[in-house]
């Protein structure tokens, strides 16, 4: 990536990650449903990081900012999946790691309806994965 490129893409990054909430890099599942074209579209995905407002997903599909969603979420951790609303705040072209698999997109979810046992959960895992990482060398 030549340096003008990359400094567009970081500029890019930098309002985004001015975020409300810590996130952790944590993966687990998501089923994110949301109405298409013409019916309603479920995709599966993995999640670049999690936090107890929202949701960073790595897509094939472009869906539109401001899109309602509906999400379910495995945190792996063998209890019942999470399931809200959300809302997409942002989406951008995914930079590219492997040009061979074709074009991917971030998209920013913003957490509208969790449980408070499912947000307490969330912030569980946060805080976990920030004390995992600060006692690696």
């Amino acid at each position: 990536m030549n340096a003008i490129k990359k400094e567009i893409w970081m500029s890019r990054w930098d309002g985004i990650n001015r975020r409300k909430f810590p996130r952790a890099n944590y993966p687990c599942m998501v089923v994110l449903a949301h109405q298409g074209d013409s019916k309603k579209e479920f995709i599966l995905a993995h999640t670049e990081n999690i936090g107890i407002g929202g949701i960073c997903l790595i897509l094939k599909k472009d869906i539109k900012t401001f899109s309602e969603v509906d999400l379910e979420l495995d945190l792996m951790d063998l209890q019942e999946h999470i399931r809200c609303k959300g809302r997409i705040v942002w989406n951008v072209l995914h930079r590219e790691e492997f040009p061979h698999k074709g074009q991917s997109y971030d998209l920013g979810i913003e957490f509208e309806s969790v449980e408070k046992k499912d947000q307490q959960r969330l912030n569980d895992v946060v805080r976990k994965m920030s004390i995992g990482s600060k006692t690696k060398p």
